[in-house]
């Protein structure tokens, strides 16, 4: 008898040990069960979506190799539809990476579904107040310091003396980027002795979340390259030769309107490294530079966190201190000149240590006069 009941505790120890792997509970050798919910342009968009599905599978290759990923696609990218897509999944992931506003709403899954875990991009969970929960790290992005640094750039760079920024929708980020991208622009005119002017086509002025004209040049969706294409050659047409492009897939129609210009003019890209993108005929790259918002890197930090038992739930803005924001001064993925890099690398480490705050879509200074600009 004392034998069966040593055998038997024995046998539930190996069962507890065996609970016991990782951070969602599950054997540590089975890996994590990830998901990514994504909107119409998908995880191959060479942008937004992409670098956080390569967020996920830095972590797979370099942390967890039994992991897996599955990619769900929401096509219609209405809020409404986003959430009720996460909400017929959320029982079968250790993990669901959200990438972008229209996951918002999810607060109330995330609830009732504690042993469920997310990473939200973009956006902190809906509520008032904004909720804070355990199982969410909500992530919102600075990208007025990476468009700061694109205007600078822009100033810099411009041959003709025009410049101008394209969106997509206007909302919160895309509008900090513009925000930024004017600031900068002010800030080389003010400080480095350019005269660039920002365009700006009165019938494509963007509407923020607000109700507020915000200006800019804005498609009014992010699945429209045809009416990129118009914008694109309309700003052509006005004498613009550097366009900072944030408008997702109907960017790509402003990449073609340069690429057919051949006329020198350029573009920003966004949000991740868009060089490749810029290829012409006979070898001709229209990409000056990217403004990047680093989201590959903490996805896969939160995935890191995750499997080790250390996630910390929260509603955080990523910045330049976390090396959450810049632009690409990489060697062969630019075509900055020497004194342009070494302005940028210098006013990183402003905005790093706070002494430049450039504006974003709901700050209480304009950019035209922000903290840091004198």
């Amino acid at each position: 008898m004392r034998k069966l009941i040593l055998c038997f505790t024995v046998l539930a120890a190996l069962f507890v040990l065996a609970a016991c792997g990782n951070g969602n509970g599950d054997d540590e050798a089975a890996g994590l069960r990830i998901a990514i919910v994504t909107s119409s342009s998908g995880v191959d968009d060479g942008s937004f979506n992409q670098n956080n599905y390569e967020g996920i599978w830095a972590f797979i290759n370099n942390t967890s190799p039994e992991s897996t990923v599955q990619h769900v696609h929401e096509t219609s990218g209405v809020p409404a539809a986003a959430v009720q897509q996460v909400e017929d999944i959320v029982a079968e992931f250790d993990i669901i990476v959200l990438p972008g506003f229209q996951f918002g709403g999810i607060s109330q899954i995330a609830q009732d579904n504690p042993g469920t875990y997310f990473i939200l991009i973009d956006e902190w969970p809906a509520g008032d107040p904004t909720p804070v929960l355990p199982n969410v790290r909500a992530m919102r992005f600075a990208e007025q310091e990476s468009g700061f640094l694109g205007g600078v750039v822009a100033a810099l760079e411009t041959n003709t003396g025009y410049v101008a920024f394209v969106g997509g929708v206007a909302f919160p980020p895309v509008v900090n980027y513009q925000f930024g991208f004017e600031a900068g622009v002010h800030y080389a005119n003010t400080n480095l002795g350019t005269n660039a002017t920002l365009v700006n086509l009165a019938p494509y002025s963007g509407t923020d979340v607000r109700g507020i004209d915000v200006g800019g040049n804005y498609v009014g969706d992010f699945g429209d390259p045809a009416t990129g294409l118009v914008i694109g050659n309309a700003l052509l047409a006005e004498n613009v030769d550097v366009i900072f492009v944030a408008a997702g897939f109907s960017g790509t129609g402003v990449f073609t309107a340069v690429l057919q210009a051949d006329d020198g003019s350029r573009v920003i890209g966004v949000d991740v490294d868009q060089f490749d993108q810029g290829v012409a005929a006979g070898g001709r790259n229209i990409v000056l530079t990217s403004a990047l918002k680093v989201m590959d890197l903490n996805v896969r930090r939160g995935l890191e966190d995750f499997y080790s038992g250390n996630f910390q739930g929260g509603n955080y803005v990523m910045a330049a201190d976390t090396d959450s924001t810049g632009i690409v001064t990489q060697a062969g993925r630019h075509q900055l000149s020497s004194d342009t890099v070494n302005h940028v690398n210098r006013l990183f480490t402003s905005l790093r240590d706070g002494s430049i705050v450039p504006p974003g879509n709901f700050s209480d200074f304009p950019p035209t006069d922000f903290p840091g600009l004198n």
